[in-house]
């Protein structure tokens, strides 16, 4: 128990301590956690723990991570991908095979051996890619979407790569097989393919038969009985309940997935899909979720640990060679496939440096072929580092895309500004959410309003709808001299940016005293920097949109209408008295979580208005309730 505990607890510190350091350098938890792993791997030498072990028992991570997946996709979208998942997936699954296979033979190794090494390098890391796109919020991009049907074709893959696997036997290795054997069994090579099993000694068509029955099960389970079973559960009214038949549902399908020799990643995903449109899909997502993080980051942390890095120093010319070999050569496939798939831009780079390394399966393949005497034991050894190394690179890879590659193509074409020939006594600065509207509705009351922008593809978008603005950047002098900013009334500052934003507003009302500038701020903080700029027509961007809301809730709580507008109307004229009262205490030079005078302020005038309100609202309530009667 002791030891347990000790583990658990080395494993945890590591995580908790190089994760945030890892992310506030902008490396992302995958790194983290693989960096993590490695500082880890000598202690753990010395405790003698299997490591290996631990990773086979981490990649139950991938599995709840693939029904999560599954939950998010609705059976009509996983049928519109068909057509990327069979070509993008089978294309490069099948490229990538001859590819490694070919060069594999150049260096003088039988075809069979080749071949698996073909099959086991041709697949990627499910972990790593789709948690680093999660992470980013790239998984709806079009390099997130075809890195997922790749992904999921190669699982289904494995499953025929495991069945052709025994058929590339090498005699000649047969008679030391027994010799390595055990020690395979002992890293967990053998947990994959031995234990229990509802298909061993069936025939063809039984398998089959059993096969498509352990499937349709999954569906109809996931069709009819998660419902009645969750209602039963929550008649208890204990959360852990829950949690614990989430656990139950994703741990048994991977289970019976497993008996009958399919893929318990691909089981639970496919369960996923048939619970996307279910009651009880988002408390599935939030009780699975934890689970799915903590055992993911318990993979990384294992495959950083698990480097032989004694192997490693008598090999480093060879391992780093193949290892930097085969992501070239995967990142050429797969970019000669973007060309087919006409995937452009940035998305093109992104999904081929993505699926760069190879995955997690090819751990369970390694010790696979040298179970059945496929591939030698030393050769193994050296492949399985190429695996572990290609996975650590792959987060520094989504790095350079996302500092060199990515901002290339955010670049917009260089444009010339617009001439602009209208002169109008209404300036419109940023033709966005904000400015947009605002120049609708001075429009509809027929005003005219000169519109600048900086943005090509908003201005191309807008044109389409009939609508027009100049090309500009609105900061400039000489283009809102150009505009009529001299002979102008109104200047509405609209544009992004806070820094933008106060600079304009600065330069407006120091230079032309007699303009009127409403200005767009992004929070209460921006307020006050608009505030000492001059500026006394401030709009915060969400504030009138939040007390309609509350408005809402108000009338909601069955509140009639007009005494719900006399109350939020309370409420925003005693939330703008209290900015103003607020801002004889604010320092520019000082940071509001550091102004110990400010926060004293806040908090005395807090419960004075807090009280201030309770006793309007309740008059208010009492007059209209009075007065209806």
């Amino acid at each position: 128990m002791t030891d347990v505990l000790l583990l658990t607890f080395i494993f945890l510190i590591a995580g908790v301590v190089a994760v945030p350091i890892a992310s506030r350098l902008g490396l992302g938890s995958v790194l983290g956690y693989l960096i993590a792993g490695i500082l880890l791997s000598p202690l753990l030498s010395i405790l003698d723990v299997d490591v290996v072990s631990i990773q086979h028992f981490a990649e139950f991570g991938v599995v709840m991570m693939l029904f999560l997946v599954g939950l998010e996709l609705e059976p009509k979208r996983l049928w519109e991908m068909r057509a990327r998942l069979l070509g993008l997936g089978g294309g490069q699954v099948g490229l990538t095979i001859v590819a490694v296979t070919a060069v594999a033979m150049l260096f003088g190794l039988p075809w069979t051996v080749a071949l698996a090494i073909g099959m086991i390098f041709s697949l990627s890391s499910t972990a790593i890619v789709l948690q680093t796109l999660n992470e980013k919020g790239l998984m709806k991009s079009d390099a997130g979407q075809s890195s997922f049907s790749v992904l999921l074709f190669q699982d289904v893959a494995v499953i025929l790569m495991l069945a052709l696997i025994p058929l590339l036997v090498m005699p000649e290795l047969m008679d030391v097989t027994a010799a390595v054997e055990g020690t395979h069994s002992e890293s967990g090579g053998e947990d994959h393919g031995g234990g229990m099993s509802l298909v061993d000694g069936l025939a063809g068509w039984q398998r089959t038969i059993v096969t498509v029955g352990a499937v349709a099960a999954v569906v109809f389970a996931g069709n009819y009985l998660t419902g009645p079973v969750f209602r039963f559960i929550s008649q208890a009214k204990l959360r852990e309940l829950f949690t614990a038949t989430a656990l139950m549902m994703v741990v048994g399908i991977a289970l019976l997935m497993t008996l009958v020799g399919l893929s318990p990643a691909l089981g639970t995903f496919l369960a996923g899909v048939v619970l996307a449109n279910s009651d009880y899909r988002h408390e599935l997502e939030s009780d699975i979720n934890p689970f799915k993080g903590l055992l993911l980051g318990l993979f990384f942390m294992t495959v950083g640990a698990g480097i032989n890095f004694g192997l490693l120093s008598e090999n480093l010319v060879l391992i780093v060679g193949l290892t930097l070999g085969l992501m070239s050569l995967k990142t050429l496939v797969v970019l000669a496939l973007t060309y087919v798939f006409k995937i452009k831009g940035a998305d093109r780079w992104l999904f081929a440096l993505g699926l760069a390394q190879a995955g997690e399966f090819g751990f369970v393949l390694l010790s696979f072929t040298v179970a059945n005497s496929v591939i030698p034991v030393a050769l193994a050894d050296q492949l399985l580092l190429v695996v572990a190394l290609s996975m650590i690179l792959t987060p520094a890879l989504f790095i350079f895309h996302d500092r060199v590659i990515a901002p290339r193509f955010c670049l917009e074409p260089a444009r010339e500004d617009d001439e602009i020939t209208e002169r109008n006594h209404i300036i419109v600065a940023g033709h966005g959410r904000v400015g947009g509207l605002v120049n609708r509705m001075l429009t509809a009351a027929g005003y005219n309003a000169t519109v600048i922008d900086f943005s090509s593809k908003q201005l191309d978008m807008i044109s389409k709808f009939g609508m027009h603005a100049y090309f500009g950047d609105a900061t400039r002098s000489d283009i809102l001299h150009s505009a009529g900013i001299d002979d102008a009334k109104v200047l509405i500052v609209a544009i992004d940016g806070k820094d933008q934003i106060t600079n304009l507003v600065k330069y407006a009302i120091h230079k032309y005293p007699h303009l009127h500038v409403t200005a767009r701020a992004t929070d209460r903080d921006h307020v006050y920097q608009l505030w000492e700029a001059g500026c006394r027509d401030i709009i915060r961007e969400t504030y009138d949109s939040s007390i309609r809301m509350g408005r809402a809730t108000y009338e909601a709580l069955g509140i009639e209408k007009v005494t719900a507008q006399k109350m939020s109307d309370a409420f925003e004229s005693l939330d703008r008295e209290s900015i103003e009262t607020l801002a004889e205490y604010r320092d520019s030079d000082i940071p509001a979580a550091e102004n110990k005078a400010y926060q004293a302020k806040v908090r005395e005038l807090g419960a004075v208005f807090q009280r201030q309100l309770e006793i309007q609202m309740s008059a208010i309530r009492q007059e209209d309730s009075s007065g209806s009667s």
